[in-house]
């Protein structure tokens, strides 16, 4: 066999130590940077997508929002038109007021708005559409807000506020009224904007408007209203306060936890958001884009949530960092096999030289093996031949054992079949004589007892059978039935004996032959008649339970017990000691030998109190069997 050149130690370890220290920690940041790369590409290019889908809302909802604001632009100046208003603002102490109030309250209803409301030209209310309420604003001086001093100086009044008398929010518009291009009053109309936030709300929107002040008026959040998106300054806070615009909000800064600005009008904003649990609060990124809205100097932005658009970056980022670990793995593994590949070859040619040398070693040996195999051949044919002759020993041996049994019980067989033949030889002639004399009923009764006697010579013959008939190897017995079958065929001991018989067992099947298991049975009940001769109440007790996937029998008397010296000799065959006539020392040697071929085992116990326990376990019909050894 031709052998490889030796290499040097030292080339070849260091390489492969230095592989295996750096490798590993290399691909691991290689991946995890590719995974953020791919995290921030994937971020970037969503919100880039998010971001142009968000500018299509935005118009459409900013839209929205400056129609539903400017659809009430036109009804001040209607007021104008009407001969009854210009009459009141003339002559405040006429009787026109009334006639105004129902013409307002009219207006209001139709027009759908909050209230519809007229001011002469020092700023007091002089009639009202909700004049009928409690908190009417009839009589209310109002010069102090803004909307009236824009209209005063002919601007048109644009305000959103607090109402000072019912404390509710509203959007304002005012007009200026002239008379023959004389100022003579103000018309001043309130609109409330709150089904813009229902209509946001319904459609899981995020947005909210915010007013000159950077006052935050409309929100789908109610937690965001009246709060400042931009810090005020002392002066704005005075002039609000003077104003009564919001009357006595704290107004609190909006401030987000984190801000990026993207481009003009586009930033992206990080709140705390409140949870269901308390002190659960979550961090949430939006991407917030806002424009301002026409003929007003309001803005309307729009907030789309980013935790979806984060999660997608994520599992991007987890599965590029996946792939380069995947392809990483498949390259690793390729110039490993490469590698096997290069040794195999340069094996190869030395395993081709050795192999001319073992074939020649093999043709030698395989000579040797075939006249090796040749006496294995002859050997097991022989040590089957022997295992046969045994097998056939064997079941003599058992055979012999039940026909010592019976001939052991023929004395009470004969006695117990005497019996019912001297009382059939009784009966018969009895009744001849009683169906001579025509005692019908006398000679019915007669025959139904020799028939009873009959039945019962019937079953102990028919016991005698059962038990000597041969088993075989395989099968399965009804425990009960062979319980029953044993002590039949033991009965005239039994009953000679006196022995009481306590049964507490399962009726169930055993993988065992019926005969086979009868015969056991035979056996240990014999034993137990014979070891409890001449005890005062001579009891036998057998009892069943489960152990794992066996059932195990124990058959326990009340005897004299076995000395030590005798267990030791217990199970060897031809050893008894009992007389010459009363058994050949075969009983429990067969009997474990019968229980070991079924897969089962017989064992012997010595309880303290006295006596002897034979334990018989044997594995269940549903279960097969183990082989015997």
């Amino acid at each position: 066999m031709k052998c490889l050149p030796a290499t040097k130690p030292d080339l070849i370890v260091k390489p492969r130590l230095i592989r295996q220290l750096f490798l590993p920690p290399l691909i691991l940041l290689l991946t995890l940077g590719l995974g953020y790369v791919g995290f921030l590409v994937s971020e970037h290019n969503s919100i880039r997508a998010l971001s142009e889908n968000g500018e299509r809302q935005l118009e459409l909802h900013a839209r929205a929002v400056e129609s539903e604001i400017t659809k009430y632009t036109y009804l001040p100046s209607l007021l104008e038109l009407e001969d009854s208003v210009s009459t009141l603002l003339n002559d405040p102490d006429g009787e026109h007021r009334q006639a105004v109030n129902d013409y307002l309250e009219g207006l209001n209803r139709r027009s759908r708005s909050r209230a519809i409301y007229v001011l002469d030209t020092t700023g007091r209310v002089q009639a009202t559409s909700n004049w009928r309420d409690a908190d009417s604003f009839l009589g209310e001086d109002l010069s102090f807000r803004g909307y009236f001093q824009a209209a005063i100086r002919g601007q048109p009044g644009r305000f959103y506020g607090i109402g000072s008398t019912t404390g509710e929010p509203g959007y304002f518009l005012a007009h200026g009224l002239e008379e023959h291009g004389k100022l003579i009053g103000v018309a001043v109309i309130k609109v409330r904007l709150e089904a813009l936030e229902e209509r946001w709300q319904k459609a899981r929107l995020e947005a909210f408007v915010s007013d000159e002040n950077g006052i935050i008026i409309l929100s789908s959040d109610p937690a965001r209203r009246l709060k400042s998106v931009r810090p005020l300054t002392p002066e704005i806070k005075e002039r609000l306060a003077r104003s009564l615009q919001y009357y006595w909000w704290p107004l609190n800064e909006l401030e987000p936890l984190a801000r990026q600005r993207l481009a003009d009008g586009v930033e992206l904003l990080t709140f705390a958001t409140h949870t269901d649990k308390p002190g659960k609060d979550i961090n949430v990124t939006y991407l917030s884009q806002s424009r301002r809205l026409a003929d007003t100097p309001w803005r309307f932005t729009l907030l789309t949530s980013m935790q979806e658009l984060r999660h997608e970056a994520i599992v991007q980022g987890v599965l590029v960092a996946v792939a380069f670990a995947l392809l990483a793995f498949l390259l690793i593994a390729w110039n490993e096999r490469r590698k096997v590949l290069a040794t195999r070859l340069a094996a190869r040619e030395a395993l081709e030289q050795a192999n001319s040398h073992l074939e020649r070693r093999i043709a030698e040996r395989t000579q040797d093996l075939r006249a090796s195999n040749e006496r294995l051949k002859g050997q097991i044919r022989e040590r089957r031949q022997a295992e046969e002759t045994l097998r056939k020993a064997q079941d003599e041996l058992v055979q012999a054992g039940k026909l010592a049994a019976i001939g052991q019980m023929s004395t009470s067989i004969a006695h117990e079949l005497n019996q019912p033949l001297a009382a059939l030889r009784t009966l018969s002639g009895n009744t001849v004589r009683f169906l001579e004399r025509g005692a019908l009923d006398t000679a019915s009764t007669n025959l139904s007892t020799m028939n009873e006697l009959i039945d019962r010579m019937g079953r102990i013959t028919a016991s005698l059978r059962s038990f000597a008939r041969r088993g075989d190897d395989k099968g399965q017995a009804s425990l009960g039935k062979a319980l029953d079958g044993a002590l039949q065929v033991l009965a005239s001991r039994i009953e000679a004996s006196h022995l009481s018989v306590q049964r507490t067992c399962a009726e169930l099947q055993l993988a065992i032959d019926q005969t086979r298991l009868e015969q056991i049975l035979v056996n240990l009940i014999g034993n137990a008649l014979d070891a409890t001769a001449g005890a005062s109440e001579p009891t036998l007790w057998l009892d069943g339970r489960m152990e794992g996937e066996r059932y195990a029998l124990r058959v326990r008397d009340n005897g004299h017990g076995i000395d030590v010296e005798t267990r030791k000799h217990l199970f060897e065959p031809f050893f008894t000691t009992k007389p010459g006539d009363h058994g050949l020392g075969l009983g429990l040697t067969l009997s474990a030998s019968l229980a070991a071929a079924a897969g089962g085992n017989l064992a012997v116990e010595h309880p303290a109190d006295g006596g002897t326990t034979f334990i018989l376990s044997l594995p269940l019909a549903a279960a097969s069997p183990s082989e015997s050894p």
